[in-house]
């Protein structure tokens, strides 16, 4: 039986774990920012450095502004946004939620928490 320190993975095995990205939304004006009506399932943009492929899966541990609870999604890159990407965009990925009944009703939350955010035509850093 092997420890729980983590250690097992070891910093040469390659990585085929997906990596996992906690995402806090402190107000309702960045998680607008980065929501993704657009995509059937939902999904979010996530502002980071690291170098993803389209399809590669990507956990989120997502926590949504005035909620002390912290949500998993298992999700799958759907598009990026490189450095130094035209219109001065973040540099980061576009990340469509699974099609599952807890993501559903983890996109209906955000929906009510944005309400009428949602018809605004102000810029998002998404698509």
């Amino acid at each position: 039986m092997s420890e729980a320190s983590g250690r097992s993975a070891g910093a040469g095995a390659p990585a085929s774990r997906p990596s996992v990205i906690q995402l806090v939304f402190r107000e309702k004006g960045a998680l607008y920012a980065a929501y993704i009506p657009l995509l059937m399932d939902g999904g979010l943009f996530v502002p980071t450095t690291r170098e993803y492929k389209l399809g590669e899966d990507i956990y989120l541990l997502l926590s949504l502004p005035d909620d002390p609870q912290r949500y998993p999604v298992a999700g799958k890159v759907a598009w990026i946004t490189p450095a130094n990407a035209s219109g001065g965009r973040t540099q980061g990925v576009g990340v469509r939620f699974p099609n599952d009944e807890k993501t559903r009703q983890l996109k209906a939350k955000i929906e009510e928490t944005l309400g009428t955010q949602l018809q605004s035509a102000k810029p998002t850093q998404t698509i």
